[in-house]
This record gives structure tokens, C-alpha cells and sequence, in this order.
């Protein structure tokens, strides 16, 4: 399924970076997703995310780097 939402965090002050995007994920429904834009790797939220919403989330990167990063993150479908 093609994400319908693209969130870029780039323009972003780092503090507000995470929050926006937990508050996008929460907001979706099972099986929706968004496309995360960010200037740096993201593994450090995907291991917040998995302690916080272990096997509720996917997580696939579109694009590393070296200058953009893109994820599709979803709510895992029913």
C-alpha cells in the first residue's frame, strides 16, 4: 500500500523531531502508513519505537543517506 502522508521533520528543531512523528503514527489505523523524512539514520527511534510498540509497527527504509533518509512506518494491519 503507497503511504498517502509524507512527514518531513527536516525544518524540525531536533527536541520536536520524535514527538511529531509519534504523533503521526498514533493517528494512523492498522495498515496505514507514512513516509518519514529526516537528515540522519533513524536507528536510534526505530529502537524506541520497538521498546514502546513491539510487533505494532513496520519499519522499512526507502532511501539511507547519505544527505536524506526515508522510512515508511505503519500501523501493522489486523
Amino acid at each position: 500500500m503507497a503511504a498517502k502522508l509524507t512527514i518531513d521533520v527536516r525544518p524540525l528543531a531536533p527536541p520536536d523531531r520524535h514527538r511529531v512523528v509519534v504523533e503521526t503514527y498514533t493517528r494512523l489505523s492498522p495498515g496505514e502508513t507514512f513516509v518519514l523524512l529526516n537528515d540522519h539514520d533513524l536507528r536510534p527511534f526505530y529502537h524506541q519505537m520497538d521498546a514502546e510498540h513491539t510487533g505494532e509497527f513496520t519499519w522499512r527504509y526507502l532511501e539511507q543517506g547519505p544527505k536524506t533518509w526515508r522510512v515508511k512506518i505503519g500501523r501493522a494491519g489486523n
